[in-house]
């Protein structure tokens, strides 16, 4: 099947996937006696899958604990560090989701009792549940990179959680001098995002292109490749004078297999796993991550600190009556994504209304697109449809619905993907939180 025609087929089974949803709800529309169930994080999958228990059934009783009272999507937020969007135009209040009727507490939760079924938090509130869901998205293993933790984090920003830090890290872009040097640190695997730190390398190179020509970009990544890999590699030989075969040139070198173990803030000195030290002027260090904090105090969480779930629900296989979605769970073969997150809290809200009502689950259906903004005009993205095998208890990919940019350039293609990317954007936001 032709590149053209397998992304023909995800568009058309994105469609029908959330058209079967929508359609699905309809059948758990019941009323009868007030049924409970506490969301834990208020981002991409906790509002998604509050919104869309509400829709199902209205006589569920739907409450986010969320200890912030606005949300910053990481997804496009690598076009604030570059300058091409407000930090504004990724913030996201939660009237909308108060107008479908989900309760929006704003707390910290501090701990989950399963046997209980009590959520509390640290204003001192209990919250019973019939189900809990658990998106608390993602935090970090600070004990991986020698000198670098939450603290110096305010200074020498990761900003993969996007926010105050997208900010810092977009602001110290801007006081760098010409002819300074960004280091970037990408995280080994698994983590957030897995295109982000090629977009936010070239969403960097883009702004050094057009304001600081003399600048450097240095990256130093633990693995071996990245998502996207040669697609992000041919648009910086494109844009930005990088030669893929050196892996280097232009504002761009890119070191593979060598990534930061320490670091030393009153230097902003990195230092390699090949023992190299290196200055930089603006330091971005992106530390190995894990579940959410939560799902670790609750007890969600396995020996690789992520959280094992059953495919079809998501419902923790450590804990019953309480589902894990978003970056925190175990999703495989979903990555963690914005898009993922999304799809994982309807596939758990569908879930959670039937076993509220005493049905089973319904079959799950699953789909992913990650866009990515080499430079403007030069979108790309890879994109994945996904089933449920009941016999083997787990996710699969739906063979020839796979869709990835052809490498081949071409100009109309690659700003048609830009727009998808936008249009994308405004679609999945608007599906959280209106």
């Amino acid at each position: 099947m032709s590149e053209f025609k397998r992304r023909s087929f995800l568009k058309a089974g994105v469609a029908a996937a959330v058209a079967g949803a929508s359609m699905s709800y309809g059948s758990f529309a019941i009323g009868g006696a007030k049924k409970k169930v506490v969301v834990v994080g208020g981002g991409t999958a906790g509002a998604t899958a509050a919104k869309y228990i509400r829709m199902a059934d209205s006589s569920v009783d739907v409450t986010i604990i969320e200890a912030n009272k606005e949300y910053y999507t990481c997804y496009m937020s690598n076009e604030v560090i570059g300058g091409v969007r407000s930090l504004d135009s990724i913030k996201f209040g939660y009237t909308g989701l108060k107008q479908h009727g989900v309760n929006i507490v704003h707390d910290m939760v501090t701990g989950i009792d399963a046997g209980k079924k009590v959520v509390k938090t640290a204003g001192g509130q209990s919250f019973s549940y019939d189900r809990c869901i658990v998106a608390p998205g993602i935090d970090f293993k600070w004990d991986t990179i020698e000198g670098y933790d939450a603290k110096v984090a305010e200074n020498t920003p990761h900003a993969w959680k996007a926010g105050a830090q997208t900010a810092t890290l977009r602001k110290q872009l801007e006081a760098m001098p010409d002819g300074g040097t960004f280091i970037i640190a990408p995280p080994p695997n698994p983590f957030r995002c897995p295109p982000g730190p090629g977009e936010r390398i070239s969403q960097v190179a883009h702004y050094f292109k057009n304001h600081k020509p003399k600048s450097k970009i240095l990256a130093f990544d633990p693995k071996g490749k990245f998502s996207k890999f040669g697609l992000f590699k041919g648009g910086w030989d494109r844009h930005y004078g990088f030669d893929s075969s050196k892996m280097a040139g232009g504002f761009i070198d890119y070191t593979l297999k060598d990534g930061v173990v320490a670091y030393d803030a009153a230097s902003k000195t990195v230092t390699t796993q090949s023992g190299n030290k290196i200055k930089g002027d603006v330091v971005n260090i992106i530390p190995a991550q894990k579940a959410g904090n939560i799902a670790a105090t609750a007890g969600l969480t396995n020996d690789k600190s992520w959280s094992p779930v059953h495919g079809n629900t998501f419902e923790s296989t450590m804990h019953k009556n309480i589902h894990v979605i978003g970056d925190s769970c175990i999703g495989k073969p979903l990555p963690k994504s914005g898009y993922a997150a999304n799809s994982e809290a309807k596939v758990c809200a569908a879930a959670v209304v039937a076993l509220l009502n005493g049905k089973d689950a319904p079959h799950p259906a699953y789909v992913n697109t990650c866009y990515s903004i080499i430079a403007p005009g030069d979108g790309i993205s890879v994109a994945m449809v996904y089933d449920y095998d009941p016999k083997a208890g787990k996710i699969i990919k739906v063979k020839g619905s796979g869709g990835l940019t052809p490498g081949k350039f071409d100009a109309a293609l690659r700003e048609r993907e830009q727009q998808y990317a936008y249009s994308w954007y405004n679609n999945i936001t608007a599906d959280i939180f209106k």
